[in-house]
Formats: C-alpha cells, structure tokens, sequence
C-alpha cells in the first residue's frame, strides 16, 4: 500500500490531515511473475494464430479486439491488484498485441525488418510520455489511472515488438528453436547486468519483460508448428489447450496464497 496526505475540512473549520491509503494494481514481481508472463506469452501467440485459422483474420481481430477492451475495462473498474483480473488482461493484450503485428506483416504486408524497429520506436515513445509526465517508470509507482493507462501503453507496445522481434529471428534462418536459444540467453543479460550493478532496476525489469515475449512465442511455435518447418508437430490446439491449463493453475495458486500481492 502506498500513503497520500489528503487536507480534510472539518464542519468546526478546522483542517487536518488524513491519509489515503491507495492500493497496487499490479502484481509483485517474483519467479511466479515470470513464469505466468511467459505462459501467456505463448498461449498468446498460439491462440491468435488458432483464432484466425478458425474464424478468419479478420473476425479473429474483431473478437480479440473487443475481449481485449472488456479486459482492460474490468482491470481498470477494480480497486486493487487481482490476480485473475490483471492476468486475464495480460492473456488478451497477448494475444491482441500477436494480431496487430500479424495484420501489419500478413494483412499490409509491411516485412518484420520493418515492424520491428516501428514498434521499438512506439514503446520508446510511451516510455518518454510516462516519463515525462510522472518522473518514473517504475511499476511500483502503477496507483493511479494515469499511471496505469501508461502502464498497460507500454505492456501493449512490449508485446507487439516482441512477436515482430520473434517472428524476425525466426525467419532470418534461426528458426524456431534457434530463436528459443537465442532468447533465453537475452534474457539474462538484464538479470545479470543488474546484478553486477550495471543496470537500474527500472531498466533491467522493462527490457526483460520486452524479452519474455519473443522468448515464449517462440517456444510455443516451436511446440506447435509442423516438423517440415522445424517445429515439433504438437499442433496450434493442443499447445493453446495446455499453456491455458498452466496459466490458469499458476493465476489460482497465486489468488489463493497472495505470493504476489504486495
């Protein structure tokens, strides 16, 4: 909980100080944080390309579209963090970010060369307006609606650079399990480096978060996708099926113990 000094006018005319307790609306960051964000980065990317396999691309968006508003509504309507709330908005951010750079490669044809680095410059971009605006880009500080509308600006942009970045190793010749690799070793660097006291914790957060996403799309394409295209055949269902099942084990583990309130 963080405090605020609140001026409260009595009826006698005197005026005092009250504090507000305001509430976090995002989890502690802990090894259950990282786990369930990379679950969600994988189911993500599976069940947009399951949706517009089954539904077409363009009803895939229209309904990843207006699940990802209801999302984002309820997130924004609670008071406090809630385990099943925030990571269900995190599943369908997921898997609407996938979209929006799917329809930027396959629906305008704009190469992943390109979408990439455009999608690098829109996350700097919120970045430099949260900043400016609130002096921080801490997620500790996320305990107002401005900060959180921020906040979820930037979750947003993360995802969709990170299945551009993703889909672009993957198909420079590293293939799918050579992008898992790839991957996994970047995403210590950050850990490390702010170990080692090289990196801000602020900056060490935010540039593995971007990581997890390539890191778990990749990994479930690599599960999904056909062996003639190095994959492991497992199909774009079943992996879609059992990364929900882990998510959803993991977010009840967390609503019931609270490892992750703060």
């Amino acid at each position: 909980m963080s405090t605020e000094h609140v001026l409260d006018h009595r009826p006698d005319g005197h005026i005092r100080a009250r504090v507000r307790e305001s509430a976090s609306k995002v989890p502690e960051v802990t090894v259950y944080f990282w786990i369930v964000k990379v679950l969600t980065t994988g189911m993500g990317e599976t069940a947009s390309d399951l949706l517009a396999r089954v539904l077409g691309p363009i009803p895939a968006v229209g309904l990843g579209g207006l699940a990802f508003v209801a999302a984002l509504v309820l997130q924004f309507a609670v008071r406090r963090y809630v385990a099943w709330i925030y990571w269900t908005a995190i599943v369908m951010v997921s898997v609407f970010g996938t979209m929006a750079a799917d329809v930027l490669h396959v629906g305008l044809g704009v190469p992943y060369t390109l979408s990439t680095p455009l999608f690098l410059v829109a996350l700097a971009a919120v970045f430099a307006l949260w900043y400016a605006a609130e002096r921080t880009l801490s997620i500790h500080t996320v305990r107002t609606r401005r900060r959180e509308s921020f906040y979820w600006a930037a979750v947003l942009a993360t995802f969709a650079l990170g299945t551009a970045a993703g889909d672009l190793t993957a198909t420079v010749g590293l293939g799918y399990l050579g992008s898992v690799v790839l991957f996994a070793v970047a995403i210590a660097v950050p850990a490390l480096a702010h170990r080692g006291g090289l990196l801000g914790a602020v900056t060490a957060f935010w540039a593995a978060y971007v990581i997890t996403r390539p890191l778990g799309a990749s990994l479930a394409d690599w599960m999904a996708e056909p062996t003639g295209r190095g994959g492991l055949g497992w199909g774009l269902g079943p992996v879609t099926l059992s990364w929900t099942v882990a998510i959803v084990a993991f977010v009840a583990f967390l609503a019931v113990s609270r490892r992750d309130s703060r």
